[in-house]
């Protein structure tokens, strides 16, 4: 598995993020008079925006979803492309709404030619983002109580997991694997703001101290045995089929602190890479994996 086919979705995120959207929600296209009820058929090219429409309730308007949006099971799957849209393909669905999380130049305009509604929401840079997200969905379909309620909740868990990290000495550090080929995340980024609240030293943040690599650096092997995690976390175990017995059959690795402590954790791959509710789900893994150290 190559560096290209494991980084690509992270390259297109961050060229939606660059191209005008930012973390933020542009929208357009938005026919006055399906305000009132919302709209009624919805198209979904974003795994992201797929978890949170269901997560307010909003998914049995949900028509058809790209060919990455797997969860929940209930989402109809099709073979519509998140990374090339066609907007021939999407009008296809005749939607009344199309959420999309990147836009190659002439989606958007496309659809909005044939009178369909649009919300482009890029990368989350922070969890503050990921909460504007889920109310502008709420807003644009209708589920504005949902959307409040949802986001609350999050709030409310990603406190109580945080606040339940045990106080130590000396924080722990971990590293972040996102592929086989040693690419990984630094404090910078959406998830590492997420292991931080788990009171975690990232290893990696030396490896981009200007943002040049944008805060996905590759590490060499020499420079994780140098630095030593006491925590390695896998996103990679569905698209590498990464796990804790590989990595310590990597050269040199039987000796790192996390192999010889039993602290390689398997995360999903999906949890771990998308900025929807799940994210809590990720940060209790996190939370309680550190608590699991004496």
């Amino acid at each position: 598995v190559t560096a290209h086919k494991i980084l690509g979705p992270l390259l297109v995120v961050v060229i939606a993020a660059c191209g005008g959207t930012e973390a933020s929600s542009a929208m357009s296209g938005v026919p006055a008079a399906a305000e009132p009820a919302g709209p009624e058929r919805i198209v979904s090219i974003s795994t992201v925006a797929t978890e949170m429409l269901f997560a307010i309730d909003a998914g049995h308007r949900v028509v058809a979803v790209d060919s990455m949006s797997n969860y929940p099971a209930e989402a109809p799957t099709t073979d519509l492309s998140g990374y090339q849209p066609n907007v021939e393909a999407i009008l296809g669905f005749a939607p009344d709404l199309v959420v999309l999380s990147y836009d190659p130049g002439d989606v958007v305009a496309g659809l909005e030619a044939a009178g369909v509604a649009t919300l482009l929401q890029g990368a989350a840079y922070t969890l503050a983002d990921t909460y504007d997200q889920i109310t502008a969905l709420g807003a644009i379909t209708g589920n504005v109580d949902e959307a409040a309620a949802l986001v609350a909740d999050m709030q409310s868990e990603m406190a109580d997991l945080a606040a339940s990290v045990q106080e130590r000495d000396e924080p722990l550090s971990y590293y972040h694997e996102l592929d086989d080929t040693l690419y990984t995340v630094t404090s910078s980024t959406f998830i590492g703001e997420i292991y931080a609240l788990a009171g975690l030293v990232n290893t990696a943040d030396d490896a981009d101290p200007d943002g040049a690599s944008w805060g996905y650096p590759q590490l060499s092997a020499e420079y994780l045995l140098d630095t030593d995690p006491d925590l390695i976390f896998l996103a990679d175990t569905r698209c590498c089929s990464q796990t804790a017995v590989t990595v310590a059959e990597r050269p040199g690795w039987e000796t790192l602190t996390a192999v010889t402590n039993g602290t390689v954790v398997e995360l999903d791959d999906d949890v771990a890479s998308r900025w929807g509710p799940r994210i809590v789900d990720l940060l209790r893994v996190i939370v309680d994996s550190v608590n699991a150290i004496s």
